[in-house]
């Protein structure tokens, strides 16, 4: 997994309250068994008509936010299933980080689980946001600080999970940490007799 430091770029505003994981990936694409390639599926019943065809009007489609590496959202971003996939298609589309006034807990979790950063903000910066979606935007994670413009605000996270994105750990990372102890622990307890419910 990528650590995670500073980025800074203009947001993709998603103007848009209470996004459950059903429009972030359709359940029609929850085929893949990898973790890439859902991307080009990400709000697709938003993106896309019934033919295919791009749906103008949405922000996806609009070629002025193309590459923009922080989707902005409203309330209870990722409510819902607790589909992963909702995360692996925002992360495969290009965005590291969302910014929203709050998230939903699995929704959440999932996150730190591919390396994306869910940055929670008053309901105030997330207006002024809004309203200034052509603003730099940088997110420093060390410092756990957002910049827009002029303005420094600061976001809480667990320091278990910024530790892990500093470092770009994964939960099998994290694991592979303890491998010596696993293994000596493994080894004390090798002479233990298998449990059976047979007399």
């Amino acid at each position: 997994m990528e650590p995670f430091k500073v980025i800074k770029s203009k947001v993709t505003p998603l103007d848009i309250s209470n996004v459950d994981t059903d429009q972030i990936i359709p359940k029609q694409f929850l085929k893949l068994i990898q973790r890439t390639g859902f991307g080009k599926y990400l709000f697709y019943d938003w993106r896309f008509d019934r033919d295919g065809n791009p749906k103008h009007k949405f922000v996806l489609n609009d070629p002025k936010y193309t590459g923009r590496q922080i989707l902005l959202a409203r309330d209870n971003f990722g409510s819902g299933s607790s589909r992963e996939h909702a995360v692996w298609a925002i992360q495969d589309y290009g965005f590291k980080a969302i910014v929203a006034q709050s998230f939903a807990d699995i929704f959440y979790i999932n996150c730190f689980k591919v390396g994306l950063l869910p940055v929670s903000l008053s309901s105030e910066e997330i207006e002024y946001l809004f309203r200034n979606t052509d603003l730099d935007v940088e997110i420093d994670l060390f410092n756990q600080q957002v910049t827009i413009g002029t303005i420094i605000t600061n976001f809480k996270i667990y320091e278990y999970r910024k530790k892990t994105l500093l470092q770009g750990l994964d939960e099998i990372d994290v694991t592979l940490q303890l491998e010596s102890i696993i293994v000596e622990y493994e080894k004390k307890n090798k002479a233990i007799v298998p449990y059976t419910d047979k007399p």
